[in-house]
């Protein structure tokens, strides 16, 4: 597991792979954001994607299970404090094999908690054709190495 001292700015590490398929994109969809294009193939023809395709949201979601699952093992898990340019450049369609890309943007000592450090981190997530899906700036607490 890594902590704070072990992270270096401009490392990148990588996750494994996720294919999203229509199946979950219409149980997220039907869930959490119940729009034709995300809910109904046969309605998402009639919408501005012109096919069925997952919820920003539910990219965020896949994104988050394949960082936590992905190369970089924070110890104390992911502690998120805020996220900065959350955006999706393009839509995830069924088929889509997503994999996320996450590059340290900077470290900080946290004021207050000496316990703990500051982590930028650069999130991109792309499709299986390098293009991105989704991108963000993570602020996250990591764990020190303790004394």
């Amino acid at each position: 597991m890594l902590h704070f001292e072990d992270l270096k700015v401009g490392e990148k590490f990588n996750t494994a792979e996720h294919t999203v398929t229509a199946e979950e994109i219409i149980a997220f969809g039907r869930q959490y954001d119940p729009q034709p294009f995300h809910t109904d193939a046969e309605a998402a023809k009639g919408t501005l994607f012109g096919q069925l395709v997952a919820s920003g949201w539910h990219t965020a979601a896949v994104s988050m299970g394949l960082m936590v699952r992905g190369e970089m093992g924070l110890d104390g898990g992911v502690i998120g404090q805020g996220i900065e340019g959350l955006r999706w450049p393009r839509p995830v369609k069924p088929g889509d094999r997503l994999r996320v890309v996450m590059e340290v943007a900077g470290l900080e000592p946290h004021p207050v908690r000496a316990a703990f450090g500051q982590l930028r981190l650069s999130c991109r997530t792309l499709n299986q054709d390098g293009k991105a899906v989704q991108e963000m700036t993570a602020n996250l607490l990591v764990a020190r190495r303790p004394a």
